[in-house]
């Protein structure tokens, strides 16, 4: 397994970045080569890319989500790969974001590439992409609340 991890900080309030990121289907409007994710339910996303030079389809789980700190996830289905991505206030309107993806590079193009760091250049441009398409925004485009712990979902936490 290869690893990847960048961090970006970003001038909105963590509130509102984190709100963003729970909206998985708006992707590919800023991640480099996604082609498509479906929300399947509050747990399974299907995604769709292009990877290596050919398309890739997998399916993941949301393993854990806790509003505004992190939401890690795993492969179930197809391309092997898991991560979590993880926010924390830097002041009142400026925040973190932290990524680690781990992968599992197969064939020789894949590998090639990573040896010669496209996923990591790919991963650092995304999260500059996902601010700019935050900061430029006058608010988040949906938010999603709920917690995902192990073996269950609370949809509606207490106090939120």
């Amino acid at each position: 397994m290869a690893r990847v991890e960048k961090t970006v900080e970003i001038d909105r309030p963590l509130r509102t970045v984190y709100d963003q990121w729970t909206q998985f289907e708006e992707f590919p409007r800023f991640m480099e080569g996604v082609e498509e994710v479906h929300q399947l339910d509050d747990r399974t996303l299907h995604w769709k890319a292009r990877i290596g030079g050919r398309t890739e389809e997998w399916t993941a789980e949301i393993v854990h989500q806790q509003p505004d700190q992190s939401i890690a996830w795993r492969h179930t289905q197809g391309a092997v790969n898991s991560g979590v991505v993880t926010f924390t206030p830097v002041t009142a309107d400026r925040c973190r974001v932290s990524l680690a993806l781990e992968y599992d590079p197969k064939g020789f193009v894949e590998k090639l590439g990573d040896i010669l760091g496209v996923v990591s250049r790919r991963v650092e441009g995304d999260l500059e992409r996902f601010k700019r398409f935050i900061e430029e925004r006058p608010s988040e485009t949906g938010a999603w609340r709920g917690e995902i712990r192990p073996g269950g979902t609370d949809p509606h936490p207490p106090g939120r």
